[in-house]
């Protein structure tokens, strides 16, 4: 089997691990020619989508938040807070219920940029899962949870002293 073969009727954890991580490759291929023609480091257009999934809930970060969603210190939050607000990508405005709370806002240009980039591969993804009724989507959507939710836990379960890492300097 090449690396791009799957079975559609392989469903053991061995091939759904294989496809989350092909997904995940693919995806951030996809991201990186946007990324890249931004000329953007990879963790500041990372900032730009948890900013962005934080409003579409309705929940505006605080740089703080931000910096604990993407595993920097404060200082290097700041750093990579100064560099969006230059090129243009975000704002810091005061909570309008908590003046001592910052929140942080993507431009309006930037976010319809990137709907505009984004929306083929919505529609791509959107006629892809056009065969599948409710129930199979809830089914998905319970997986995608699970699996994101299973990567976070073990994300936290990682050593954090580099000298446990395999292939680490030491």
């Amino acid at each position: 089997m090449t690396p791009i073969e799957q079975h559609e009727d392989d469903y053991s954890d061995r091939s759904l691990i294989r496809q989350l991580r092909r997904l995940t490759v693919e995806t951030e291929r996809f991201s990186d020619v946007l990324r890249e023609t931004l000329g953007m480091h990879r963790t500041d257009f990372s900032a730009l989508a948890v900013i962005m999934d934080s409003a579409g809930v309705g929940k505006p970060l605080s740089p703080g938040e931000l910096s604990e969603a993407l595993h920097l210190s404060p200082s290097a939050t700041t750093a990579l807070l100064d560099r969006l607000e230059a090129g243009g990508y975000v704002r810091r405005d005061r909570s309008p219920t908590d003046r001592r709370r910052v929140e942080l806002h993507l431009r309006a240009q930037v976010q319809r940029s990137g709907r505009d980039f984004f929306a083929p591969l919505g529609e791509q993804y959107a006629a892809a899962w056009a065969h599948f009724d409710d129930a199979e989507r809830a089914v998905i959507a319970r997986f995608l949870y699970a699996s994101t939710e299973a990567t976070v836990r073990g994300r936290k379960a990682l050593p954090t002293a580099s000298d446990d890492l395999p292939g680490a300097e030491t």
